[in-house]
């Protein structure tokens, strides 16, 4: 128990931390962009969109990429119904049923900066939203560092986003964002 809430606290901690930085990478990042636009639109339109994520949000598929400020993301599954991730000494159990979403997130920007899996969010078909469980997906993910670390421009890492959600619901979409102010690019999971 004393080392599941030593591992809650830290990364309770580092969100925090990763909280207060995307605030001000977003203003840097915004400005980027903008002028990345202008250069980019003579060479090559496919970089120009990754500005214009609050324009017109785009829905992805299950395997197909979508941009986010400074993170591509690619889900590559998700796995609902399950009761406990973990192993039967340390682990989280769900209220109702854990959906555990695999994402690779892939960061498009020059800067570094960390994946926030709280600002990422599931919906239902009626719309109700479900925020991710950060304790749930440290049992999720094998390597507990996948999204606790910055991911430096131009690296890539792929971990498991946890959503405990009732169990008789089923989702229809994420919501995913590089920090929590950004606009977030949405992810079609039917």
């Amino acid at each position: 128990m004393r080392k599941t809430t030593t591992l809650a606290l830290i990364a309770g901690a580092l969100v925090a931390l990763g909280c207060g930085a995307g605030t001000t990478d977003d203003a840097t990042s915004s400005r980027t962009e903008s002028g990345a636009e202008a250069a980019a639109s003579d060479t090559d339109s496919g970089k120009a969109d990754a500005g214009k994520s609050d324009d017109k949000p785009k829905t992805a598929k299950i395997g197909q990429p979508a941009r986010d400020g400074k993170f591509e993301f690619t889900v590559k599954s998700a796995k609902c119904g399950v009761s406990k991730v973990g192993t039967s000494t340390f682990g989280a159990k769900a209220q109702g049923q854990f959906c555990l979403v695999t994402v690779n997130v892939k960061n498009i920007g020059k800067e570094s900066q960390m994946f926030d899996g709280s600002s990422q969010k599931a919906y239902a078909a009626n719309g109700t939203e479900y925020s991710a469980d950060g304790s749930a997906a440290i049992y999720a993910n094998k390597n507990a560092e996948t999204f606790l670390n910055d991911i430096n421009p131009g690296n890539q890492v792929t971990g498991v986003v946890a959503f405990d959600i009732p169990k008789d619901v089923k989702l229809a979409r994420l919501e995913l964002h590089d920090s929590p102010f950004s606009g977030g690019v949405t992810v079609s999971l039917s």
